[in-house]
């Protein structure tokens, strides 16, 4: 009975969302209070689990989502993401544009929003697919998908931090896991498109002018620290804490507080101050730049929390034990994770709450699934951005950013964007079991 009342949650979480289009954090927390009395939770475990499920996640990613949004926000109003974006292409060369564009959509979206970096490229994008004289569907869905591959499943991007928070993963091996496992995945979907838009030739629309937010953009060095410095310093730590290999004590002191999620971010803030030509007080304003992220971020935070509640939910109703029973010896493993995030993104369209309720749905049968070590549960985190990915369609909104700016028709977008979509996600899967065996 409760796992057909989770079944039932879940259905309610996207009717909720995606037919009524509820706010998520409404439907989330309303469905886990709807669980909870259902399964017999009790008053006081519901108490428990609305403070220990929002207190607890948000405490350890609230802050790290904030500063990770407004670090993106000056990479994007600054010019710099187009700055990279510029150097990517000089580095590659022209001959070869849709791995320039996956190259540049896959560095980009680690800090900036999927929708957003698509927006950033798509200018440069046209410019350079009427240059090579190749299709817009080649070029638009491998920026797409390299766009997809971090932000689905690369840390300091919304859903990834918030299935860590919720597993209580290593934030810095998940980085370092979805960076692996995200770069591997692009190689056949870009191979994928390639094929696919050699079939269906569409060129691209009228020229646009590449614009960016200030006169002179950041130099590449200035762009690339605000993200550098925080990821080298979160993966340090991880490795150290993994497999200590730094003897002094001093130092690990240093790299311990210094790749501390919420420390190693807002060092990449403070490096993403030297990006303005000048910094004006009106950035730090009531309508500022800061001030426009930490609004964007309230919605993400919300969100998250609300999944958390869930799963705690889910985990004081003692599900853990049920499906363990009734599992025997299937041993899905990453499978099941892999599966919920696949059908939550292609019923409700958004990834990141398709990361987020299905990082809620797994986290108490993490030891029943074989997947409660530090390094699988980093894994499970990538797989369930894996499965987020598949599959990009019309309820998803950037299926309709992608191929609106691109002119696609949506017979075209289906043909590529979505099928593409689902050679990422299933390709990173390949991959996470690869690395399962190995690590």
């Amino acid at each position: 009975m409760t796992i057909l009342l989770l079944v039932v949650s879940v259905v309610l979480i996207i009717a909720g969302t995606s037919k009524l289009k509820i706010h998520p954090f409404i439907v989330l927390f309303t469905v886990a209070l709807f669980y909870a009395i259902a399964t017999g939770v009790g008053v006081k475990g519901i108490e428990t689990g609305i403070k220990e499920g929002f207190g607890n996640t948000i405490g350890n990613i609230g802050l790290v989502i904030i500063f990770g949004v407004i670090i993106g926000t000056f990479l994007e109003k600054t010019g710099a993401a187009l700055k990279m974006a510029e150097q990517i292409m000089k580095i590659i060369g022209m001959s070869r544009v849709p791995w320039i564009m996956a190259s540049m959509g896959y560095i980009i979206s680690i800090p900036v929003f999927a929708d957003s970096g698509f927006v950033i490229l798509n200018a440069l994008n046209k410019s350079l697919t009427r240059k090579a004289g190749l299709s817009i569907i080649t070029t638009a869905v491998s920026l797409s998908m390299g766009l997809m591959a971090t932000h689905t499943m690369v840390p300091p991007t919304p859903g990834p931090i918030g299935a860590a928070g919720i597993l209580n993963a290593q934030l810095g091996l998940v980085i370092l896991l979805g960076l692996i496992v995200s770069f591997l995945a692009l190689f056949p979907t870009v191979l994928f498109i390639i094929y696919v838009g050699k079939r269906n030739f569409l060129r691209p629309e009228t020229e646009e002018h590449l614009q960016t937010q200030q006169p002179t953009p950041p130099t590449l060095f200035k762009s690339v620290l605000p993200i550098l410095i925080p990821l080298g310093f979160i993966i340090l730590k991880s490795l150290q804490d993994y497999r200590p290999f730094i003897k002094h004590e001093g130092l690990v002191s240093a790299i311990s507080f210094l790749g501390t999620p919420v420390i190693a971010l807002f060092m990449g803030f403070l490096f993403s101050l030297l990006l303005p030509a000048k910094l004006e007080k009106s950035m730090f304003g009531n309508k500022g730049w800061i001030s426009e992220s930490i609004i964007n971020s309230a919605e993400i935070i919300a969100i998250t929390g609300a999944g958390a509640i869930f799963g705690k939910m889910i985990q004081l109703s003692g599900i853990g034990d049920m499906i363990s029973g009734s599992m025997g010896d299937l041993n899905l493993g990453l499978m099941l994770p892999f599966l919920i995030a696949v059908l939550l993104k292609t019923a409700q369209g958004s990834s990141t709450i398709a990361i987020i309720t299905s990082a809620s749905i797994v986290a108490p049968i993490l030891p029943q699934l074989g997947l409660d070590s530090e390094i699988y549960k980093a894994l499970t985190v990538v797989a369930i951005g894996a499965g987020s990915a598949v599959a990009s369609h019309v309820n998803d909104s950037f299926f309709w950013v992608v191929t609106q700016l691109s002119g696609m028709s949506v017979s075209q977008g289906y043909k590529s964007q979505t099928a593409a979509s689902a050679v990422l996600g299933f390709s990173a899967l390949l991959v996470c079991y690869l690395l399962k065996a190995f690590l």
